[in-house]
């Protein structure tokens, strides 16, 4: 009961701020970045570099056979049709370096995967995933 009357009062001081809500999320994601490093979020520029609609990062740690690996997933959503109709993989690995340039605990991972997705505007499911695989001690 205790922790419900908490909810309700946050949700109420929220809903009541004065705060953009911009504001609110770019407090959130501050501490996102402060928790997992600075440069974690993908930045403006690497979002102009294809002119991407939507950018996310997912990072994943697993273990086969013994060995430990870690990897930075970027996803980079509907970018420009026109640049991405030249050089995908040179494009993926200018995004790559930029991304591991910015982030400052990518030497704690041992690969980084950009994803350029790109969704049919006419029809949502159809769905183009192509990916790219990089060693971040090669840049």
């Amino acid at each position: 009961m205790k922790n419900q009357l908490w909810a309700i009062f946050l949700i109420v001081s929220l809903s009541s701020c004065a705060c953009a809500p911009e504001e609110i999320a770019e407090f959130a994601f501050g501490g996102l970045e402060n928790m997992l490093g600075d440069g974690f979020m993908p930045s403006e520029e690497l979002r102009a570099l294809g002119k991407f609609q939507n950018t996310s990062v997912n990072i994943s740690n697993s273990s086969q056979n013994g060995v430990e690996e870690s990897i930075i997933f970027l996803r980079l959503e509907n970018g420009d049709p026109k640049i991405m109709a030249e050089q995908r993989e040179q494009l993926a690995r200018n995004c790559a370096e930029l991304y591991l340039r910015d982030f400052e605990k990518a030497d704690d991972y041992d690969k980084i995967t950009i994803q350029f997705v790109q969704t049919d505007p006419y029809n949502p499911e159809n769905v183009s995933l192509e990916e790219y695989t990089f060693d971040p001690q090669d840049f």
